[in-house]
């Protein structure tokens, strides 16, 4: 069995892992690809380190660009790489473009998919990721489902409960394989930060980060705050803020960062009071490490982080945000973990491969 993994961003990188390994144990011929969808070299090649992760095996080179433009440029070449491979299955993770090229170029050439992290759903068609996971769960034939909520989406859209497997989430398993390794950081030393002394925040969505207004009511807010807040800066959002001059203002509570490598964010976030995030993927970590999270969104996918009490969604919202900060001494210390939520999620994920040959049929 030849098997092509695509990945494109840096969170893909973290769902990529423990599935690599897992089938590399198995001696599972495989083929590592890389879109560059999202690609800085220093930043990669910290990834790539910190999760050991090999060399891609092909790397792309898409880089940035519109929606279209960047989907229909991987796909172009995503397509040369299956025509001389010739795998007998596609691996895509999570939702972004990336997912979506690699699952349509393969489909499109009668190559199965799997799609890693199915099944979420914010319901809102406003996000690009929302139309990448419905597009690939609706052409995938292995369907890797991360929660029992993810499962009931799934059958609700009609997908045959065959190809639909609840194996957990993956990105936790490299979580949890990487917690002491993250340790070794001296990231909290060279920031002069002490453990539970501060609050760690990313924001990097167009929506908020594409109007100024919006995401500079929400420094000015913090700047009010008794909280010390650390920001690894996205350069999307680093430009808004150059753009309108903020740099200057930003108070002196708020330490802007460059982005970080995976080890030492790990270390941040499991030694900060809580986390305030745009993103998905930190908001379950947030849940795993215990730390209560302030999501900066109307909405979410992960739907399991506020029935288990981690997540609570306040949008761009002052109000709101500044409520869930003073909030914070009353929330729960400890959250529920879902089920399979665990080291061996790539395990289920390459047995169900395995054992399921008659899925590979189109």
């Amino acid at each position: 069995m030849k098997i092509l993994s695509i990945v494109g961003a840096r969170p893909n990188f973290m769902k990529i892992k423990p599935i690599y390994e897992e089938f590399k144990k198995r001696k599972i011929d495989q083929v590592l690809v890389h879109t560059g969808q999202h690609y800085d070299e220093n930043m990669s090649r910290i990834f790539f380190e910190d999760l050991g992760l090999p060399i891609p095996d092909l790397f792309l080179g898409v880089g940035s660009g519109t929606h279209g433009i960047q989907t229909g440029a991987m796909m172009s070449k995503i397509e040369e790489v299956l025509s001389e491979e010739k795998p007998d299955l596609t691996v895509v993770v999570g939702d972004v473009n990336s997912t979506l090229a690699g699952a349509i170029s393969s489909i499109k050439m009668q190559i199965p998919v799997a799609h890693v992290e199915s099944g979420y759903r914010s319901f809102d068609m406003k996000m690009p990721e929302e139309i990448n996971r419905i597009l690939v769960d609706r052409i995938s034939q292995f369907l890797f489902a991360p929660t029992e909520d993810s499962v009931k989406n799934l059958i609700s859209e009609g997908i045959d409960k065959k190809r639909i497997f609840l194996v957990g989430n993956v990105m936790v398993e490299t979580l949890l394989s990487h917690l002491e390794k993250s340790k070794k950081s001296n990231i909290l030393s060279q920031l002069s930060l002490e453990s539970k002394a501060y609050g760690l925040m990313t924001i990097h969505r167009a929506e908020n980060t594409s109007e100024s207004e919006k995401i500079i009511k929400i420094f000015e807010l913090l700047k009010k705050s008794d909280h010390n807040i650390i920001v690894p800066i996205h350069p999307r959002t680093k430009k808004t803020l150059e753009e309108k001059g903020y740099f200057e203002k930003i108070g002196p509570n708020i330490k802007i960062i460059e982005p970080l490598g995976y080890l030492d964010f790990l270390q941040l976030m499991l030694n900060s009071s809580f986390i305030m995030t745009d993103s998905g993927g930190i908001q379950e970590e947030a849940l795993m490490l215990d730390i209560p999270c302030i999501t900066l969104r109307n909405n979410t996918e992960r739907i399991v982080t506020l029935k288990n009490g981690a997540n609570i969604l306040v949008g761009t919202d002052t109000l709101k945000i500044a409520q869930a900060i003073k909030g914070l001494p009353n929330r729960r210390k400890k959250y529920p973990k879902p089920p399979l939520w665990d080291d061996k999620v790539s395990v289920r994920i390459a047995d169900a491969i395995v054992e399921n040959q008659d899925l590979f049929t189109l």
